[in-house]
């Protein structure tokens, strides 16, 4: 019996968060055509995209407009850190080339 690997839907969700705010806020999420069309909304405007199948998939299951679970605080966080670096190095990476 041959077992049917199923393709993995693609999930994405979308953060907010500013110093005012107790915790980020899911301000988009969605799966398939839904969910490239964020990607591709985050590219044109030079959003940093953090890849996580196991966190996009709770994340999606977070209503638009809640801020995320307590539980997930410290794992945001890293991940917030992570693309501020990364914010950074591309903004001296792009300076540098002009």
């Amino acid at each position: 019996m041959h077992k049917v690997k199923k393709d993995k839907i693609k999930k994405v969700a979308a953060l907010s968060y500013t110093e005012n705010m107790t915790a980020p806020t899911i301000v988009a999420s969605g799966q398939g055509k839904v969910a490239d069309n964020i990607l591709e909304e985050a590219q044109k405007h030079d959003i940093p995209v953090y890849q996580d199948e196991k966190l996009a998939t709770i994340l999606t299951e977070i209503e638009i407009g809640r801020q995320i679970p307590e539980e997930l605080y410290e794992l945001v966080a890293k991940i917030m850190v992570f693309v501020g670096d990364m914010d950074e190095l591309y903004a001296k990476t792009k300076h540098a080339r002009k």
